[in-house]
Parts: structure tokens; sequence; C-alpha cells
């Protein structure tokens, strides 16, 4: 039997695997329950694609979304795996065909969506079935903690203990907090040395944050700077979604549009456009993405603030999938947090549920105002120690000059002291502002503190900014459910004392803040001679993509085209060299590609 490297080379077209694949793969291999918590682009889809070689029998996949499945299989059968799904999308005929010839042993892998294997017919016939393998994609969705609870993934946990064989369970996501890590361990009785952590830095995706920017006038910019470069923005609604794709639209931006509520056809389409870079960005809810494997995104624009951390990075993680440089861009606005509190509020969980919702939006506000480094930040919320800056998100580009802001802090602090932490950032703005609106009258006692008035000369805008601020680096924190609280923290109250200076930079105008637009493309140039060429093998990779009827990034990454610009390889060893040329695709598409390669060269000569 070959070994997992063999395979890695022959089929994927790898040298060397990822940080924890191997690991992963050799505890599949053992029939262990497995939980994989790697980055989105890290290669978990290896962790089980490549043992499903390995075993004798089926390797079955429960995947979220049936509008996925086919790219996955698709992507498969281009390397030369017998992969299939079954999903409402096929025939009645189609399904009868596909359920005969995977009991005949013609399939090695097999998609089907969580609420399939829930109807009594169709798990009986997968008790039928020689199942080695069990992946659950997106596993975070099984845990109450995690950010897309779906109760039908636990519907499917008692199952598992009915196929026969006992076989081995692999546990799948890129976003998980210690908690939800604990929950997923104990729902797949997954052990702590039967999970892998990976660690979740992303060390080609540079993190950026913008502050009251015009968004439109922004994105417009931004998409003028890349043209050339595919994307995705995220809206909170689907109005905003439909908003921000009829105004591109009409500035002449191939862009398409994903939310749910167009019909699946139009949904379909659209997802299709981008896949085959029919379209250059496409405006999303964020129904639009989970699984989504196109490598060549460059950036990820949050046009509204998220509802939490998870869903963000999450989210982010869609871009630079290839390893190449890509970014990510969240627009802030306050009001972006009022509107994630009013889902939650019209939501229908337990209040256990709204209270756990809330925590994550004030961590999300957190995030979007600390000055630390953001992934540095990231990574911390994630539980994981970092103790070095990544030198390239916005905060560490940041070179305004850095204030000593300690007074203001004392201020802000002793005044939440004097309303006995009691009450959230509004209203302890509005006190340190001296407002007399009908909110501060109802608590007439507040206007005889000392401290009322006592930041009179500051706007409630930036007022309500610096405690944001103050909160987001551990001076404040918030307790409490819808009407949160602010409480003054330990090293808050090492501040009034004296026994801290706190520094924050110079606040940026809005009109200087507006012209920052940065580019995607940073660090993609190749030569003249080479960028020309791996347009054309670019070219080329559409035409056979075309054919073929599928997505061009399934024939070869644009990573591997641009590798293939550089090296020129004129033999049939050094093209199999080129990373993620494995022999199936090499068999399918050398001999197309190697005529681009030899043209190119005729004319340099």
């Amino acid at each position: 039997m070959q070994t997992p490297r063999e395979i890695l080379k022959e089929v994927f077209g790898y040298d060397d695997f990822r940080a924890g694949q191997l690991d992963i793969i050799e505890k599949v291999l053992a029939h262990k329950h497995t939980l994989a918590i790697m980055p989105t682009g890290g290669g978990k889809s290896i962790t089980y694609q490549l043992p499903a070689l390995m075993f004798e029998g089926l390797t079955l996949v429960i995947s979220p979304l049936i509008s996925l499945m086919k790219d996955q299989v698709d992507g498969l059968n281009t390397m030369g795996i017998d992969a299939t799904f079954l999903n409402s999308t096929l025939t009645g005929q189609e399904q009868a065909q596909r359920m005969s010839d995977i009991r005949a042993g013609l399939y090695k892998m097999l998609y089907v969506s969580p609420e399939r294997l829930e109807i009594p017919s169709f798990f009986g016939f997968i008790q039928q079935l020689p199942i080695d393998l069990v992946a659950i994609d997106e596993a975070h969705v099984m845990s109450q903690w995690g950010h897309d609870f779906r109760p039908s993934y636990l519907n499917i946990l008692p199952l598992l203990h009915e196929i026969p064989g006992s076989p081995a369970v692999l546990g799948l996501t890129a976003t998980a907090t210690e908690r939800v890590r604990e929950s997923l361990q104990q729902l797949l009785d997954v052990s702590d040395e039967d999970t892998v952590l990976t660690g979740f830095a992303r060390d080609n995706l540079a993190l950026k944050i913008m502050h009251y920017v015009d968004k439109r006038r922004y994105v417009q910019d931004y998409l003028r700077e890349n043209s050339e470069q595919s994307g995705i923005i995220y809206a909170a609604t689907r109005k905003q979604v439909d908003e921000l794709y009829e105004f591109l639209h009409k500035k002449g931006v191939k862009v398409g549009r994903y939310h749910a509520g167009l019909p699946e056809h139009e949904r379909q389409a659209m997802q299709e456009a981008f896949l085959y870079d029919d379209v250059q960005v496409i405006v999303a809810t964020n129904a639009f993405g989970m699984g989504i494997n196109k490598p060549n995104v460059r950036f990820v624009i949050h046009y509204s603030v998220p509802g939490n951390i998870e869903a963000y990075y999450q989210e982010i993680g869609r871009a630079g999938r290839d390893g190449l440089p890509a970014e990510a861009v969240l627009l802030y606005a306050p009001q972006d947090m009022h509107l994630q509190e009013f889902f939650v509020q019209k939501s229908g969980g337990s209040e256990e549920y709204k209270q756990n919702e809330y925590n994550k939006i004030r961590e999300m506000n957190a995030f979007a105002n600390t000055q630390t480094c953001l992934p540095r930040y990231l990574l911390g919320y994630f539980g994981e120690i970092v103790d070095q800056d990544c030198k390239m998100c916005s905060n560490c580009l940041d070179s305004r000059e850095m204030v000593d802001v300690t007074t203001d802090t004392q201020k802000v602090l002793a005044n939440v002291m004097r309303m006995n932490q009691s009450f959230g950032k509004t209203m302890v703005a509005k006190i340190l502002k001296g407002s007399h609106d009908a909110t501060v009258k109802k608590y007439d006692y507040l206007t005889q503190l000392p401290t009322y008035g006592l930041m009179k000369a500051h706007t409630l805008k930036d007022l309500t900014a610096f405690i944001d601020f103050l909160t987001a680096d551990g001076y404040l924190k918030t307790a409490g459910g819808e009407f949160p609280v602010l409480k003054v923290t330990e090293i808050g109250a090492r501040v009034l004392k004296g026994q801290l200076v706190v520094e924050k930079r110079l606040n940026r105008s809005v009109v200087a803040q507006q012209k920052v637009v940065t580019s995607a493309a940073k660090g993609l140039k190749l030569s003249d001679d080479d960028n020309q060429l791996f347009a054309r093998l670019k070219a080329k990779r559409l035409e056979l993509a075309r054919e073929a009827g599928i997505p061009p990034f399934l024939i070869f990454s644009d990573k591997t085209l641009m590798n293939m610009a550089i090296l020129r390889p004129k033999t049939d060893e050094e093209f199999l060299a080129l990373s993620g040329v494995g022999e199936k695709k090499f068999e399918i598409y050398h001999n197309d590609f190697a005529h681009v390669l030899a043209d190119d060269l005729q004319v340099r000569e």
C-alpha cells in the first residue's frame, strides 16, 4: 500500500503536508474519533480525502450546504477521486442510479446533508454500506456556543453509533473558541490527545479596519484599484446587498449578489458566475461562502460589522486560500452594532442563547476598536497567545502619534464608579458631556455627580468612541445582556490609582481616512514577461474550464499557474514537480499548457 506522502504527491500534487495534516490523517487511519481545528485555507479537506483513498470502504462526508456539494465533488473528480453526492438537486432516477453505483462500490466518497441522514429510509441505506470514515464538515455548528448553531447536526450524533463497523469520525472546523472546542470534544467523544489544533494564524492575510468612512465611496475606490482581482463584500441585510449591488452595477463593476431572498436559480447562477470568474466581486449576506473553495479570492470587505468574531474569522478566511497575499477590510460604524443587537432581540432563542449572542457582539465591537495588533488580538480570542505583532495590519502600520490619555481615562473610569457601575456607555458619555436630554433627567441625581460635565468639551461621538477604546483594551468591561452596563476592570482600577499610564493614537479625521485605499494585489507582481505568460495560461485554463463545465480553479490554482509562468517547465518531470500538479491532472492537462509554454518560448527566442 502507498504511504500518505506518496498519495499526497501523486494525487494532490504536493510535496509536503501542511501543519497538522499528517497527524490528523494518522489518527483517522487508526479509526479514532478526531477533532481537527485548522484555519480556513489550512488544508482541512485533505485530512479526509486522502484517508478515503487508503480505506477499503466508503467515506461519508456530512456537509451543511447542498448547493456546494457539486463543486466539491467536481474538484475530487478532476483529481481522479471517485466521489458523488446525494441531495434534492437530483431527479429520482439519478438518485436511484447513484445509490446503485454506491452499493456496487464504484465510489470512495459520498457527500450528504445532515437532514438527509435523518430520513429513516435513507439511513437504512447508509447502514448497509461499508463505511470506514464519517467526516463532519463545519463541525462548530453542532455546538450551541458556536456562531451558527444548527440543531439538525445534533440529531445525527446518535446515528453515528448505529453505523456498523465503528467507523472513524472526524470533525472539522476553522472557528472554535475554547468553549466550543470542549463542547465538540464532548459531543463527538474526542479526547484531548486526539484533538489537533494547528493555530489560527493566516500569515498571508492582512487585516484592516476603517472607521467612520463613506462606505460606498470607499468600496468604489477599492474596486477601482483592484479591478482585476476577485473578492467578496459581506453586508448585514438583504436590502444592503441589493442597494450596494445596484450601485456598483451602475458604476460598471462586474458584480453579482447573493442572499436568501433571491430565487434559488438566481443564487446558483450568481455563485457559478463568481466561481467561473465571470464576475469580479459578489455582494452577499453571510448566507454565501460556507464551503466555498475558490482559492483566488484576493479580498473580503465587510461592509457591515458581523455579529461575532467567529463569523468574521470564517468569512475573512475565504480570502487568500491559495497562500498568496490577500486582504480583509472591515468598515466600522457604531450603528452596525445596534443592527446586530436588533437581530438578537428578534431571534427566537432562549435567554441564555441571547445573553451569549450579546456577549459576542460586545467582543466584536472591542476587536473593531482596539489599537493593538489585529491578528494578535484575534488569535488571543481563540486562546492562542503570540508574542509578536504581525507588522502588516492597519493597527501595526498606523503611523499616528501616540499621546498620553491617562487623565481622560481616569475621568471616564471615575465616572463609571460614581455611577455605581450600573449604566451603559451611552449614559456614561452623556453624564461626562453634561447632557440635559430626557434620559438624563430620568436619573436626576446623576447631574449632581462631580463628574457631570467633566468632559463637556468633547462630542458625544468622541466620548463613546473613547469608551469603546477603553473597553477594547481592557480598562472597562461590559456585563449584562440587551442593556449592558460598564464596569471597571482590575487594570482599570490600577489606572485610577495612578499605577498605569494609558496611551492612545491621535484621532484621524474622517476625510483623511477615506483616502486610505489599499490594494489586494500587493505582492502579486511578476516580471512583465512572467505576467504576460501568466495571462495566457489563465486564458487557456478558462477555455478548458468552460469546455469541461467546471470552475477554472479546479484545473489549476493561480499559484500553480504563477509557478508555471516563473519556472517554465520544459520536461514532464519538471511539470510534475510543480506544486498542485498531480498525476491525474498531468495526464489530462499537460499537453494544453505545454503548448502555451512552447509558444511563449518560441516568441521569446
